[in-house]
C-alpha cells in the first residue's frame, strides 16, 4: 500500500541517519514547512528526491526525478522575520518513488517504503572499514593533516549508510550507493569505490578547500 507524503526536490542525495540542513525561502515550500508546523513533531517529515534532471528552484524547475529517495525527519525550525525558514533535518527511511501528485501547492508522492535487509555481508564489513579508514587517510595527507582513526560501526547496515554519507561522493554514486536493494550490495559498491578513490587520491596533490573529512551522522 502506497503512502503520500510532500516531496522536496533537490540537487543532493539524502541518506538515512545523514543531517541535512535547508533554508527554505520559495513560496511553496513556506506553504509546505507551515503545513508540517500543524503537525506533532513526530509526523514532520517530508521526502527527499535527487533531481535527475531539471533545477531546484523556479515553476517547471523539476524535469525528473530519481526513483529511490529518503524520508526527512524535521529535527528543528528557525523562522525568519521576513518569512524563511531554517531547517533542520535527518534522514530515516528509504522510499520508492511510484507516482507524483502536482495537484497541492508543493509536489508530493506517492511512495512504496524500502526494506533494510543486511544480506550476506559479513566478510564484507572489515574490508569496508580497512578501506574507509585508509581512504581518510589519504584525504588527510592531501591536507598535509592527520585524523584520528574513525570509531567505524560493526552492523552492515549502519556502516553502509556511514560510509556512503561521509565519503566526497558526487550524486550519481551517492544515489547509486542510497539505490542499493541490501547492506552486503551497498558494502560491495563502497568497497570498489572507497580503492578506486584512494588510489586517485594518492596520485594527485590538491582536494578542493570546501571538501570535509568530517560529517556528523546519526546512529539512532
Amino acid at each position: 500500500m502506497a503512502d503520500l507524503i510532500p516531496l522536496f526536490p533537490l540537487g543532493t542525495v539524502l541518506l538515512p541517519g545523514a543531517p541535512l540542513p535547508l533554508r527554505i525561502f520559495e513560496e511553496r515550500y513556506r506553504r509546505l514547512v507551515a503545513d508540517l508546523l500543524e503537525l506533532s513533531e513526530d509526523d514532520r517529515h517530508f521526502g527527499v528526491v535527487a533531481i535527475q534532471s531539471g533545477r531546484e528552484v523556479g515553476v517547471g524547475g523539476v524535469k525528473s526525478l530519481h526513483e529511490i529517495g529518503c524520508l526527512a525527519h524535521v529535527v528543528a525550525t528557525h523562522p525568519s522575520a521576513d518569512g524563511t525558514f531554517e531547517l533542520e533535518t535527518i534522514g530515516t527511511r528509504r522510499f520508492r518513488l511510484l507516482e507524483v501528485d502536482e495537484g497541492a501547492a508543493y509536489l508530493r508522492g506517492n511512495v512504496e517504503w524500502l526494506p533494510e535487509p543486511s544480506g550476506d555481508a559479513e566478510a564484507l564489513v572489515p574490508v569496508v572499514q580497512e578501506r574507509y579508514t585508509r581512504y581518510r587517510g589519504a584525504l588527510a595527507a592531501l591536507r598535509g593533516t592527520t585524523i584520528e582513526a574513525p570509531d567505524l560501526p560493526e552492523d552492515p547496515r549502519l556502516l553502509s549508510y556511514v560510509v556512503a554519507a561521509t565519503v566526497l561522493a558526487d550524486l550519481r554514486d551517492r544515489q547509486g550507493f542510497l539505490e542499493q536493494y541490501d547492506a552486503a550490495a551497498r558494502l560491495a559498491v563502497e568497497s570498489r569505490w572507497l580503492h578506486r578513490e584512494t588510489t586517485l587520491l594518492r596520485m594527485t596533490h590538491a582536494v578542493p578547500a570546501d571538501r570535509m573529512l568530517d560529517i556528523r551522522f546519526s546512529t539512532s
